[in-house]
């Protein structure tokens, strides 16, 4: 019944291997030859490991650097407009200056035309967001670690 089948196809796998050398040789390396190219291309780029940074007092902020400076951020929901208020009104005394956007191309288009200090900030769930420069995004640390 089944174990005479098994059996039987198992010799002829056996057989049809034999018979084969070099296409069943390929099965087995080629499979080695990649492992053994990605292990070497990882050990060619490792990742960084940056070490813990102590907590230190840095003084309080130079006021005069953020003289007219505008924080946009988008989309405006609740959410945002609460974190913006407490950045603007918590951690300086008279308050930065935002401006909420209803998309990300009025942000950057806004970016393109304000002076070179504004910041965007794009709130991509409640837990997320990225920074927006006038020539470039950063984007946190929790991305880069892995590339």
């Amino acid at each position: 019944g089944v174990w005479r089948q098994t059996r039987a196809l198992l010799f002829k796998n056996c057989l049809v291997k034999c018979r084969t050398k070099k296409s069943s040789v390929q099965e087995v390396l080629f499979p080695l030859f990649f492992l053994f190219w990605l292990i070497l291309m990882s050990m060619m780029h490792p990742h960084r490991k940056y070490d813990e940074v102590p907590n230190t007092d840095l003084g309080p902020l130079d006021p005069l650097v953020l003289v007219n400076f505008v924080i946009g951020y988008t989309p405006p929901t609740a959410l945002a407009r609460e974190i913006m208020k407490k950045v603007a009104f918590d951690n300086f005394e008279d308050g930065l200056l935002t401006e909420e956007y209803l998309s990300e191309e009025e942000l950057e288009e806004a970016s393109a035309l304000k002076p070179s200090n504004f910041v965007g900030v794009v709130f991509k769930d409640p837990l997320s967001y990225q920074l927006r420069f006038r020539d470039s995004v950063a984007m946190g640390s929790l991305y880069t670690e892995s590339r």
